[in-house]
C-alpha cells in the first residue's frame, strides 16, 4: 500500500512514516491541508492518514474536498477531537475510520490492515494466490506450505501484485508502490526484485508481459 500522511506535528509524523515503513507500506508525507488536497489530486494513494487540525486548510475541509472530487481513496482520521459530533462529522463526509489522539501505533497499524483487507475485498489478514500465502500482520510469506524469506520491498512488490492478480504493473507503477517521493531508484531494481522472488519461489509466479510490465502469473498454467 502507498499511504498520504497529513500531519502537520513533525515529530509524530516522522514516528508514524518509521512504524509504518517498517510494516511494509510506502509512505509519503505532507504538513499542511492545502498540500493534502494537491497531492491526491495529482498522486494515486491506497490510503490517507489524515489529521484534522492542519494548517492553511482543515482537515474537515480537506476530506469534504477530496469526496467532492469523486476521489474514493480510503481516509483514516487521526485527531485529537474526541467529541461525538467531530466523529460524526468525519465519518458522514467520507471517513472510513477515526482513531483519537493519543493513540497505541499496533492499533494504528491493526485500522489499516482492516481498511487493507476491505480493499482488497477479504476477511483476514492473510493474501493467497495458488500456493503462495501472505500474512498481511506478521509480513510473513509461505510457499508449498513452507516459510520462505524476503527481504522488506521484496514482500511489498509480491504483496502488490497478488492485491490485483489480473492487472499487469508497469515499473512506474511498481516503483511508485516501493519507494517514496526523493527516494533513489536504481534502473533495475524492479527486475533484481523479480528476479529474486522467483528464485525463492518458481520462476513462472512472476509473468513478464513483453512491453509492458509485470503480473502475478500461475506456476501451473
Amino acid at each position: 500500500m502507498r499511504i498520504l500522511l497529513v500531519e502537520d506535528d513533525e515529530s509524530l509524523a516522522s514516528g508514524l512514516k518509521l512504524a509504518l515503513g517498517r510494516a511494509c507500506y510506502t509512505v509519503e508525507h505532507v504538513g499542511d491541508g492545502v498540500a493534502a488536497v494537491a497531492a491526491l489530486e495529482h498522486n494515486a494513494f491506497d490510503l490517507a492518514i489524515l489529521d484534522l487540525g492542519l494548517p492553511r486548510l482543515d482537515g474537515i475541509d480537506v476530506l469534504a474536498r477530496v469526496r467532492r472530487a469523486g476521489n474514493a481513496v480510503p481516509v483514516l482520521v487521526l485527531s485529537a477531537r474526541d467529541a461525538v459530533r467531530d466523529r460524526i462529522v468525519a465519518l458522514d463526509l467520507g471517513a472510513d475510520d477515526y482513531l483519537i489522539k493519543p493513540f497505541d501505533v499496533d492499533e494504528l497499524l491493526a485500522r489499516v490492515r482492516v481498511l487493507e483487507r476491505r480493499r482488497a475485498g477479504l476477511s483476514v489478514n492473510q493474501l493467497r494466490f495458488g500456493d503462495l500465502a501472505l500474512d498481511l500482520a506478521g509480513m510473513a510469506v509461505s510457499w508449498k506450505n513452507q516459510p520462505i524469506d524476503l527481504q522488506h520491498r521484496e514482500f511489498m512488490l509480491l504483496r502488490r501484485l497478488v492485491e490485483q492478480p489480473n492487472k499487469v504493473f508497469t515499473r512506474s507503477e511498481l516503483e511508485a508502490s516501493l519507494y517514496g517521493w526523493g527516494e533513489g531508484v536504481a534502473s533495475n531494481a524492479i527486475d533484481v526484485y523479480v528476479h529474486h522472488v522467483r528464485r525463492k519461489t518458481d520462476p513462472d509466479l512472476i509473468k513478464t508481459v513483453r512491453g509492458l510490465g509485470y503480473r502475478i502469473g500461475n506456476p501451473a498454467a
